[in-house]
């Protein structure tokens, strides 16, 4: 029997508990073996300290990320946390003040500043996303196991941070300097290509083995979950293929399902549309200018998409989409992506769009 496939933590994960040790440390308590914190689904996961020291009126700590059996270019990364407390109405510059407490949040060595629009957090941020913001605050509060009313500075820095990043698409994101700290579950599940072929056959197996004549494909968790706000489908029917999009469709079609449920958030559901089979970033970034083409053909006038020529990424281009009105661009894109998901297929299929808040935008 094969072995089980070991998930491992994201850089997003890692920083909140080195931030817990470092407020540990920062109390005058000793450096903690291990540190454990509370992630984005109320489960809590225990982190070995690497390092840690209290000096002059700050404390630090590192963890080292481990991604588990499927590791990307952070893992083995150093992620220290900085932390002390601030003088009254001290505003530490270059920081960013998160919004559940009165702590600030800050990039250090080795981790990337965002200067192009379009991503998850502003230009001039840190390149530290917003689940990762929220556990690291999570993270501190729980270290001082009160409010002391007094303003709190960490700052989270990756050792051989800008060496790493050369490895990945910060540059042409235009996120500068250094990696991102990522994660939206602060777990990083294996994506081996038969880990997840695997998976995916399994449970469309056991779907039909139910009887089910429906399935879910979701393109991961977030997704999954804003569907479920809608169908009144048993957990069976819910399958979670990644970025194997082509490949879960086949597999649907062979087992003779009626009809294929499609639920994806906007940048893949861009790459269905331009009928990418897989949908992955290592097998190819989604290129803007084929998303512009791809609107161009459903009916964008010539001024929407020469103010759309600057934009680095899908998601910007679904913003600027949203704020321009363009709605039926939006619902032409999730319509071209059921096309070709039942060109694929030959089953009936419905897309729906869910944003990062779980919530499904639209369906087609």
């Amino acid at each position: 029997m094969a072995r089980r496939l070991r998930s491992g933590y994201t850089t997003g994960a890692c920083a909140a508990a080195a931030a817990k040790a470092a407020v540990w440390l920062l109390l005058g308590q000793p450096r903690p073996e291990r540190v454990e914190i509370l992630f984005p689904d109320g489960s809590r996961h225990g982190f070995v300290v690497h390092q840690g020291k209290a000096e002059a009126g700050q404390a630090w700590a590192s963890v080292l990320k481990d991604a588990g059996d499927d590791p990307d270019v952070t893992n083995g990364a150093e992620i220290v946390a900085s932390v002390r407390f601030l003088p009254a109405r001290e505003i530490p510059p270059d920081c960013v003040q998160l919004e559940q407490a009165n702590i600030f949040l800050c990039g250090g060595a080795g981790v990337g500043r965002v200067t192009k629009p379009g991503l998850a957090v502003r230009p001039g941020e840190p390149a530290i996303n917003p689940v990762p913001r929220r556990m690291i605050a999570a993270a501190i509060l729980e270290g001082l196991g009160q409010d002391l009313g007094k303003g709190v500075q960490v700052v989270i820095s990756v050792p051989m941070g800008e060496e790493l990043a050369k490895k990945t698409l910060n540059s042409r994101l235009g996120i500068v300097g250094g990696i991102s700290i990522l994660g939206t579950t602060g777990i990083v599940r294996p994506v081996s290509a038969e880990a997840w072929t695997a998976t995916i056959e399994a449970s469309l197996s056991v779907a039909k083995e139910t009887g089910l004549s429906e399935v879910v494909l979701s393109t991961g968790r977030t997704s999954e979950k804003g569907v479920q706000t809608l169908l009144s489908l048993p957990e069976e029917a819910y399958a979670m293929m990644g970025d194997y999009l082509e490949f879960s469709l086949l597999a649907a079609a062979r087992r003779g399902f009626a009809t294929i449920h499609l639920a994806g958030m906007w940048a893949k559901i861009m790459k269905a549309a331009l009928e990418i089979p897989q949908t992955h970033v290592r097998h190819g970034a989604l290129e803007v200018a084929d998303g512009l083409a791809l609107l161009a053909r459903l009916g964008a006038d010539q001024p929407l998409l020469a103010s759309l020529e600057g934009v680095n990424t899908a998601r910007e281009i679904h913003v600027r989409l949203q704020e321009q009105g363009r709605d039926n661009l939006i619902l032409g894109v999730c319509e071209a992506a059921r096309r070709y998901a039942e060109k694929v297929s030959g089953l009936s299929v419905r897309v729906y769009l869910v944003n990062e808040h779980t919530r499904v935008e639209l369906h087609v």
